[in-house]
């Protein structure tokens, strides 16, 4: 089975483990889910807030990113999959990688601070759910739910950061969340989660690491990935429905596109384990896809 691993070190310099210890091109498959929240809130927001929104979000994934790195790095050093991330090779310290956990946290949380008292009043609850990410797996057996979380509230996030500017209480922020897509995103990213983990699944189950397919086989794993696929694709096409109002033919067309190259993703692992990583990174393009339609339509409706 292919032992492809995203977060492998390729040339031993610091900045480039860095780079890899973070793995800065995946906010930007989230980054436009943050700004899709946004414009669904249905409130103003503006150039500043849309700054501080991608500040906040790459804080939050730096530090979720390499703290998840030192959480499981006694994993990496057994798994011969991961046996080439930054820390595992040494390249970079443990020390290192605190102080990047240190420098997206402050990030994150001042850009909540500057964006308004709401934004920083929940920070602490998105923080801890992305820190608390590296654990899951050694708790039960759908971590990637977990996961799914973390990206979903990336739509949260930014229709707090629109919101909140606007609204007096928590009750009417909250309200203003487009939960449709929070769920879309978080089934999205659990279905391809469960595929992307059948590459370890010999060693979660000697390990005692819990995931789907540790604890379906790698059958069970495709159609539970296949059922997320269903529940992200009824949430989107509903959300679609749901703001009408606020999107356009531009939506509709990313969205179909979306829905349809994640079924394809699914279809190329399922035929060909080796495809994985390409399943993967289709994956990506499937939140640009689905968010910039939004965007799009958004900006268009500006004009």
């Amino acid at each position: 089975m292919n032992s492809w691993d995203p977060g492998k070190l390729r040339e031993k310099n610091k900045i480039h483990a860095v780079l890899r210890l973070i793995r800065i091109e995946h906010t930007l498959f989230s980054l436009p889910f943050a700004y899709a929240g946004a414009i669904l809130s249905g409130y103003n927001f503006t150039l500043r807030d849309a700054v501080l929104i991608g500040l906040a979000l790459f804080g939050l994934r730096t530090a979720a990113m390499a703290y998840n790195n030192i959480a499981d790095l006694d994993i990496d050093r057994l798994n011969p999959r991961s046996s080439k991330r930054p820390l595992v090779t040494g390249v970079l310290s443990v020390r290192d990688a605190y102080l990047v956990v240190l420098f997206g946290t402050v990030l994150y949380y001042s850009s909540a601070a500057l964006l308004n008292k709401y934004a920083l009043l929940f920070s602490p609850i998105l923080w801890l759910l992305a820190m608390t990410y590296p654990y899951a797996k050694r708790l039960h057996w759908l971590p990637h739910i977990h996961l799914g979380l973390v990206l979903g509230y990336a739509v949260f996030g930014g229709a707090v950061a629109a919101s909140g500017d606007e609204l007096t209480s928590i009750c009417s922020v909250l309200a203003s969340i487009p939960w449709s897509y929070v769920f879309g995103v978080t089934f999205w990213v659990a279905g391809f989660d469960i595929i992307y983990s059948i590459m370890d699944i010999d060693f979660d189950r000697v390990h005692g690491l819990g995931s789907v397919p540790a604890r379906l086989g790698v059958r069970g794993a495709f159609f539970a990935s296949l059922l997320f696929y269903f529940l992200a694709g009824f949430f989107f096409l509903y959300g679609l429905w749901e703001y009408r109002v606020l999107t356009g033919g531009l939506t509709l067309v990313s969205t179909l596109i979306g829905i349809t190259l994640m079924i394809t993703s699914w279809l190329i692992a399922y035929k060909d384990l080796d495809k994985i990583p390409l399943s993967f990174n289709l994956n990506l393009l499937v939140g640009i896809l689905v968010s910039t339609g939004i965007i799009l339509d958004y900006l268009t409706s500006l004009v």
